[in-house]
């Protein structure tokens, strides 16, 4: 096939349209990527591979080198992941980038020597299915292929002969897509990569009656698929922020090429993808990462954001999203976008705490700085595979540093180490009886599941609430629901109030899961009042009160893993009580430890009766922080028959969660949950 007759438009139909301009830029702006994007393009000329890039979603820390023939089924450590990313061939848009930037044509005769290799040795049959020619990869690689021809479309050295058979080779690959077409691909995030890449494919490859077909096919799913995967609060339904953000990416690639090629798209692709980047500037931290939550690692999520600011003109989105394009946005969106990106408006969220009721997640912050307090508690369904057993588990970070964080995912080999990372012990939680509430039958399958019960929030200008339940425990002896209240005194002050609601006698334990960057120290027995432990971080200083009575707390060994294959150690701190009937667990978090504190809990009173309530009706805490004090009152049941009122250290108001600040109002209080 001639180049004329394949790159049948000019530049502005594709990706980047002027790749030396965006090479240039790149090496004034971003030198550590480029020197990254040129050492992995080098190793690739040698077959040697590492993925290590950004959204590799399956990172790896141990290179392959092949020295002869390259084996397209290689599995080190029997995980099939090493097989389907390899067979992705991400690395051929990084030739394509070192091409772009260097003009050497060594990496021209690598991507089409390997891109070659692949084609003829790696036939679609029986013994490739399940690896290379799975269908979820020959997704991926309708992306990647066509960004990368892309960027050697001036080399000479693509020859007439190859560019005919990698057409060849991506329309079987669009078949193949289409073929692979099921009901399962409506609700998985499988259905969009495959889906987004055939209509990479339909748009890239030189345009025909079969290409139309490819993207009105493509077109046509994808538009089912965001009506059913995505919630109504823009959040992905298998709660993990890492493909959430995959399944975004996808969907801000087709809008830009639908843009830039006339291509009209139902409103519903725009809308849905539009609220996911939303949810995404909802949810990060103040580092600007995600929580790790369920299958998801600890990365930045602005190019992202900053992709969708930049289509949708979001003044809201590019406040989330980088000051200039970044290195991997700027090779897709290309220098005229970056110079437009940079001039559009900045405009600050008109929340700092918000609560995504169809995803259960709720969000607690102090402000937009990146030395912000922000705490995240998840009460909603488990999602798929991609999820974990991690109902009311909370995420915490203190002056911009995690403090409390999920362990992340590490394998998905089938085993206790997968598990370890999925169960609810794994997450800042609770459980009963040592036994999870939702039971792992493989990496992907759960043989019992947890329904949520997701309630209320409420913001006033003093405090902030939460609370959820789970019913993971109702088929034990009794049964058990598990309820967890969460308030938030601004800034720095919050108060864990877990709820277990049963007829007969269990042992409770709580999980808190620190980062490993900080130091973990517990007081003496008798060296404070109640029993403490303590975070020291870089940044951040945080110290949590277990003030329920008769409890134990004891510092643990555990793991968290930020990548995929990368596993360090942290510390937990297991905090266990046994109870028979209503149980309660207290706990208070100070993030501010350097001022005087003080904690005490106090009998709730009946004001018209004046008799005080049992501790499995209500609880109440005075705390005193410096110069500040507050009486927060905890009623687990219903208290005010007939007519009535609580009470608390001359405080006095009606409802279920009551925060008073002492040098104002003692009398209504803000009331947080009625």
């Amino acid at each position: 096939m001639k180049r004329e007759a394949f790159f049948d438009r000019d530049a502005s139909h594709y990706y980047c349209e002027d790749g030396k301009a965006v090479g240039a830029y790149c090496r004034e702006h971003f030198p550590e990527d480029v020197a990254q994007t040129l050492a992995v393009a080098d190793g690739v000329c040698r077959k040697y591979f590492l993925f290590n890039s950004k959204w590799d979603l399956e990172q790896t820390d141990e290179p392959v080198q092949f020295d002869g023939a390259i084996d397209w089924t290689y599995m080190p450590a029997d995980d099939p992941e090493f097989v389907w990313q390899f067979n992705r061939h991400r690395f051929f848009m990084t030739l394509g980038q070192a091409y772009q930037m260097t003009g050497d044509e060594k990496y021209a005769r690598a991507f089409m020597e390997i891109a070659e290799d692949w084609i003829d040795h790696v036939p679609l049959n029986e013994k490739y299915a399940a690896g290379p020619w799975r269908s979820l990869d020959t997704g991926f690689r309708g992306e990647y292929w066509s960004k990368a021809i892309w960027l050697f479309h001036d080399s000479p050295t693509l020859t007439e002969a190859f560019l005919q058979k990698y057409y060849d080779s991506m329309i079987l690959q669009a078949e193949h897509i289409m073929e692979c077409h099921s009901a399962y691909r409506y609700m998985s995030n499988w259905g969009v990569i495959e889906n987004h890449g055939l209509f990479e494919i339909g748009v890239c490859l030189p345009q025909s009656e079969k290409t139309k077909q490819f993207i009105a096919f493509a077109v046509k799913n994808l538009e089912v698929q965001v009506r059913m995967q995505i919630m109504p609060d823009g959040v992905h339904w298998e709660q993990s922020p890492m493909y959430h953000n995959e399944v975004l990416h996808c969907l801000l690639d087709v809008i830009l090429l639908a843009k830039r090629n006339d291509i009209a798209l139902p409103d519903v692709i725009l809308r849905q993808t539009e609220k996911m980047a939303m949810a995404d500037v909802a949810w990060l931290k103040p580092d600007h990462h995600i929580v790790m939550m369920g299958d998801s690692d600890d990365v930045d999520v602005r190019d992202r954001i900053s992709v969708a600011a930049y289509l949708f003109l979001n003044p809201v989105l590019r406040f989330g999203g980088f000051d200039r394009l970044d290195y991997e946005s700027i090779w897709d969106l290309g220098m005229k976008a970056g110079e437009e990106y940079a001039g559009m408006e900045r405009r600050e969220p008109d929340f700092t705490s918000l609560f995504l009721e169809h995803s259960g997640n709720t969000y607690f912050r102090s402000d937009w700085s990146e030395r912000a307090n922000f705490l995240h508690l998840h009460s909603g369904t488990m999602g798929a595979g991609h999820g974990h057993s991690d109902k009311l588990h909370i995420d915490l970070v203190v002056n911009g540093e995690d403090v409390l964080m999920d362990g992340g995912r590490y394998t998905y080999v089938s085993g206790p180490k997968r598990f370890s990372y999925k169960d609810p012990s794994g997450h800042n939680t609770i459980t009963v009886d040592d036994l999870p509430f939702t039971v792992c039958k493989d990496s992907w399958e759960c043989s019992k599941l947890s329904q949520p019960v997701k309630e209320n929030f409420r913001c006033t200008k003093l405090a902030e609430f939460a609370q959820a339940g789970q019913l993971g425990y109702m088929d034990l002896p009794g049964g058990v629901y598990v309820n967890r209240k969460v308030v938030y005194i601004k800034p720095d002050l919050y108060v864990l109030a877990d709820e277990m609601y049963t007829g007969d006698r269990h042992t409770y334990q709580q999980y808190f899961h620190f980062n490993n960057h900080g130091t973990v120290t517990q007081n003496a027995p008798g060296e404070k009042k109640f029993p403490c432990v303590a975070y020291r971080g870089k940044m951040a200083e945080a110290d949590f009160y277990f003030v329920s009575a008769q409890v134990k707390a004891e510092l643990k060994s555990g793991h968290i893993a930020r990548h995929y294959n990368v596993e360090e150690e942290n510390t937990v701190c297991k905090v266990t009580k046994q109870g028979e009937g209503f149980t309660s667990l207290i706990t208070v978090i100070d993030a501010q430890p350097g001022r005087p504190l003080s904690i005490e809990k106090l009998p709730v009173r009946s004001a018209l009766k004046q008799t005080d309530y049992p501790e499995t009706m209500a609880e109440a805490l005075k705390i005193t922080a410096g110069e500040k004090e507050y009486v927060v009152i905890l009623c687990h049941q219903e208290v005010n028959s007939p007519t009535d009122l609580v009470e608390v250290d001359g405080c006095m108001g009606y409802g279920n969660v009551i925060v008073f600040d002492k040098a104002g109002d003692v009398l209504v209080g803000d009331v947080l949950n009625w």
